[in-house]
């Protein structure tokens, strides 16, 4: 592990003295490729160089111990050495998961989409449920949620609603919810009491950075239209609706939530990075692996992921066997038995003897 530490910490000084030089930031796309490298394996140096920092503080203290000092004093060294020794393998613990692949994204903001899938209006009322599970539980995390886009149904449900959400660690918590969400209840307007089984489909996205991705102006195509919404006092008189494509990818993104246009355009411009970085992502991961089941499930939107059943108050997430009858307290945003079950089941499997 430190012959492959200290390659990485050689690579960190070459991107230090790289990205010092002017003719590299001359060139944009380079200096953002450098750019993004170092910010990923920063953590891992910054750990690295703290545990042999502690390596050569417990070497000193044994020095101390060796020459002759009073009882007193020697018990003082032992117990600040035993207080290292704690610290070492707290770190050398976290460079182990981050060498064996943990999330590098784990604590970054995302951006979340809800749709409502098969089901009609009722998949519309499911998809609306999701959204307010999301936002309890991002309350109750601290995290910020931030609405981009919404498109609602005649019977008052979501057809598709787009969101942020930034917080410690709100990607890490939100990463599993990528999937098929199926629901088993009688809707409100079945007459004969018959269960009727709905879903409403949700990924989840890393909210890229500057370093993350380049968008050029040239391969935008932007357009703007008259939002609709309420009428009255707040009726639409300009066009402040935004729609954003992006000409290699086909890629579009459209935002009418703020009455704004620039901050409209802001939005979408949010949206339409992370789904670039995330498109750009899966055509790299499929590119190197077939399977694609590194991690729990694999986030394919045909993919069931987990099921409500309302007669029985049950939960069921199907990649993991997990369980729970507190169906109620899930929607209502108490999600982190959940969420801990998940992140374990990830651990576990991130900790399993690798076949070569």
């Amino acid at each position: 592990m430190n012959e492959q530490l200290e390659k990485i910490e050689a690579r960190y000084q070459e991107l230090e003295q790289l990205l010092a030089n002017h003719e590299q930031i001359a060139d944009r796309e380079q200096y953002n490729k450098l750019a993004k490298e170092l910010s990923g394996i920063k953590p891992l140096v910054v750990l690295y160089r703290e545990h042999k920092n502690l390596l050569k503080e417990a070497k000193d203290l044994e020095d101390v111990l060796a020459q002759k000092h009073d009882k007193d004093f020697q018990d003082l060294v032992q117990q600040e050495i035993k207080e290292l020794a704690v610290k070492k393998t707290d770190i050398e613990s976290k460079l182990k998961n981050i060498l064996a692949g943990e999330d590098k994204d784990a604590g970054r903001a995302c951006i979340v989409e809800i749709r409502q899938g098969t089901g009609g209006d009722e998949a519309g009322l499911f998809a609306a449920d999701l959204y307010r599970m999301y936002s309890k539980y991002a309350d109750n995390k601290g995290w910020t949620l931030e609405p981009m886009f919404a498109s609602t149904n005649d019977a008052g449900g979501i057809k598709e609603i787009t969101f942020s959400v930034k917080g410690k660690d709100s990607f890490r918590c939100l990463k599993f919810e990528s999937g098929v969400h199926r629901v088993q209840r009688v809707p409100t307007t079945e007459a004969q009491g018959r269960i009727h089984t709905s879903t409403a489909t949700v990924a989840v996205l890393v909210e890229p950075e500057e370093v993350d991705l380049v968008i050029e102006p040239k391969d935008l195509r932007i357009d703007t239209y008259r939002s609709s919404g309420p009428g009255g006092q707040h009726m639409q008189k300009t066009d402040s609706a935004v729609r954003i494509t992006h000409i290699p990818t086909g890629t579009v993104v459209a935002c009418q939530d703020e009455r704004s246009q620039i901050k409209n355009r802001a939005k979408a411009m949010r949206v339409l990075r992370a789904r670039i970085l995330e498109s750009k992502i899966e055509a790299e991961a499929k590119r190197l692996s077939s399977a694609r089941k590194i991690q729990i499930g694999t986030g394919d939107r045909s993919e069931k992921i987990r099921t409500y059943n309302f007669s029985d108050r049950r939960v069921t997430d199907h990649r993991i066997n997990f369980t729970s009858h507190q169906l109620e307290a899930i929607l209502d945003g108490q999600m982190n038995e959940l969420s801990e079950a998940l992140l374990k089941a990830e651990e576990e499997k991130r900790n399993e003897p690798r076949v070569f």
